[in-house]
């Protein structure tokens, strides 16, 4: 059931005005962020808030700045962050889906062109510092969406959250996700309170499940890639390493991710050591 709209009472106006002095709490380098798992198999839905994974760009508005997950701050034209709330939000730059190339080169530019800001919309899914450390995320859902109306910008967005009944129900939404050019979905615990690093609080589930390596080393590629890259050496956040050979582009081949720079990929599932079975290539991992 997608959330009903609601009447803001007095008392919601006032936690918003609230949340507003928060904006020079935010750390303005290496913001902490909350970071998705991969949802288990079999997940029940019940108890959690389900959106899109949008296929943008995070970003990081402490009330005065846009950042990128690195703290790094995002070129934004002034008349795009005048619009943003003096309070703190944690969101995706999103243009569409199938838009990341375009949307990743928009935002990353030194000088900002308004012409592709004006395509560009901000969605908003989290509050990183709303009062009380007890707050839901089903509270916060509310309060994101009283900030977008007051608001009133179309390039201020709060991400829909919808309720789920059944797994069943869960895999139906992806699979209409993912015919209709989306990336997968994101389940957030309805009940979870503000947290940051790598929670299951917050889980993804897409057609293939995906993780960051470093890029350790370069294999040399052999027969149609004499003379080019064969393959990525890397290393997962938990030691292992492997291979990565398959969906690198021939561009990619000829001028490979750095050593030390780090890299998505897609798997279908691991080996009984932790390895990724058909893992692939997806793209460099840009922080900002």
């Amino acid at each position: 059931m997608t959330l009903k709209r609601r009447a803001f009472n007095c008392q919601l106006l006032a936690l918003l005005g609230t949340l507003a002095t928060g904006a020079d709490v935010l750390a303005k380098t290496s913001p902490g962020v909350l970071l998705a798992h991969n949802a288990p198999g079999g997940l029940d839905p019940a108890g959690y808030w389900v959106s899109e994974k949008l296929d943008g760009v995070r970003a990081l508005w402490d009330g005065r700045t846009l950042r990128f997950r690195s703290g790094r701050t995002v070129a934004a034209p002034a008349w795009f962050t005048a619009r943003l709330p003096a309070t703190p939000l944690d969101g995706e730059l999103w243009m569409g889906r199938g838009t990341f190339d375009a949307l990743s080169g928009a935002v990353r530019r030194t000088q900002p062109l308004d012409a592709e800001w004006q395509k560009v919309k901000y969605m908003v899914f989290e509050l990183p510092k709303a009062e009380g450390a007890s707050t839901t995320f089903t509270q916060r859902i509310w309060q994101m969406q009283a900030i977008v109306k007051t608001a009133s910008w179309p390039q201020l967005q709060a991400v829909e959250q919808t309720e789920i009944a059944s797994h069943v129900a869960l895999q139906a939404r992806l699979k209409a996700v993912i015919a209709a050019g989306g990336e997968g979905l994101v389940l957030h615990r309805a009940s979870a309170p503000v947290t940051s690093g790598r929670s299951d609080v917050l889980l993804k589930l897409k057609a293939a499940l995906d993780a960051e390596a470093e890029v350790v080393g370069h294999v040399p590629g052999k027969g149609k890639f004499e003379g080019m890259l064969g393959a990525l050496e890397v290393k997962t956040t938990s030691g292992q390493t492997f291979k990565l050979g398959t969906g690198l582009s021939d561009a990619q081949r000829q001028n490979p991710p750095a050593i030390g720079s780090t890299v998505t990929y897609t798997y279908r599932d691991v080996t009984p050591s932790g390895k990724p079975r058909f893992a692939s290539f997806l793209r460099v991992h840009e922080e900002g």
